[in-house]
């Protein structure tokens, strides 16, 4: 069997099972390069006629020679176990003995109260509810931007988080300085999407199982997302136009320029607000069992790494140099 041949009918088998899972378009792009990678390295091969030996040499190649995070190496491993179960009908209960990516272990990037506030204060206009948001809540960038109006209970200050990290839903606090603001935000937006309408579009992106439960629910005002994009765009999958929300690349650039205008010299990114509110509430003497429910992690391991932030200087030990001042 010729790999020009096959080649592209295995990654239109591949896309297609990826969409009748439900699986989200980010997963679907890793999904179709890992796989187009595998099969590039054994020198386009179809996956059919490989098995253990190549895909152990694959992610061997990745955690030995290419020096991926575990993560990525963690990826790989997920992509090829989707290709080989859902469209070769082939398991691979082996693949936990391949020789794993090493995972450093790195503390996260903290700011202290007061780096957040010159952070905040150098975010541009359209991004700053945004930005004050992620730290109020500790939501991940991707949570944040996927927030539908319905999400928002302004009378109990609740913020709801749908299929979060592991698919899981949560519900976190809504910052009461932040309810105005909000508020205010959501007017401007509303106009945006009743102009929509009136143009023939302003029908928002919905998972499959709720378009087909409520068919008009696209169009509706509770499902829009609270950060839609400024323009409008094709829908790659359906070819219908709609208003995605804010692009991530945009905002992880804008907090990027932000630190810098503020003079911070540590690598802020998005997720270090959420890294931030945690060590900030475990310094307040909030329960690390509620800090972790409010980050959605699966884990208190996951949590305790924030206890490690809190300590002042190298394990609290005051230097001997400090003692002679």
């Amino acid at each position: 069997m010729e790999p020009q041949s096959t080649k592209p009918k295995l990654l239109d088998q591949l896309r297609d099972r990826i969409r009748l899972k439900h699986y989200s378009r980010r997963t679907e792009d890793v999904y179709l390069d890992w796989a187009k990678r595998y099969i590039l390295y054994h020198k386009k091969r179809h996956p059919q006629e490989m098995g253990k030996k190549e895909v152990e040499e694959f992610l061997t190649y990745l955690a030995t020679e290419r020096n991926v995070a575990a993560s990525t190496q963690n990826q790989a491993k997920a992509a090829l176990q989707f290709l080989y179960k859902e469209v070769l009908n082939i398991r691979l209960p082996w693949l936990g003995e391949v020789q794993q990516a090493k995972k450093p272990k790195r503390l996260p990037v903290v700011l202290t109260e007061k780096e957040v506030q010159m952070l905040l204060a150098h975010v541009p206009l359209g991004y700053g509810v945004l930005a004050r948001l992620m730290y109020g809540t500790g939501m991940r960038l991707l949570e944040g931007l996927r927030l539908r109006v319905q999400d928002l209970d302004f009378g109990r200050a609740e913020l709801f988080i749908r299929e979060g990290k592991g698919a899981k839903d949560r519900v976190t606090m809504l910052p009461k300085s932040l309810i105005e603001p909000l508020q205010e935000h959501l007017k401007q937006v509303k106009k945006v999407h009743e102009q929509d309408l009136l143009k023939g579009h302003g029908e928002v992106w919905l998972s499959e199982s709720v378009a087909r439960k409520y068919p008009n629910a696209g169009r509706d005002w509770i499902w829009q997302y609270v950060f839609p994009s400024g323009r409008l765009s094709v829908d790659p999958r359906s070819g219908v136009t709609r208003r995605h929300h804010l692009d991530e690349k945009a905002l992880q650039r804008t907090i990027k320029q932000a630190a810098i205008d503020a003079g911070l010299t540590k690598n802020v990114t998005p997720h270090t607000l959420r890294h931030s509110f945690a060590t900030h509430l475990l310094q307040a003497g909030y329960d690390i069992r509620t800090v972790q429910e409010l980050l959605g992690h699966k884990d208190v391991q996951t949590t305790m790494i924030y206890t490690h932030v809190l300590n002042k200087g190298g394990l609290g030990v005051t230097s001997p140099l400090d003692r002679l001042v």
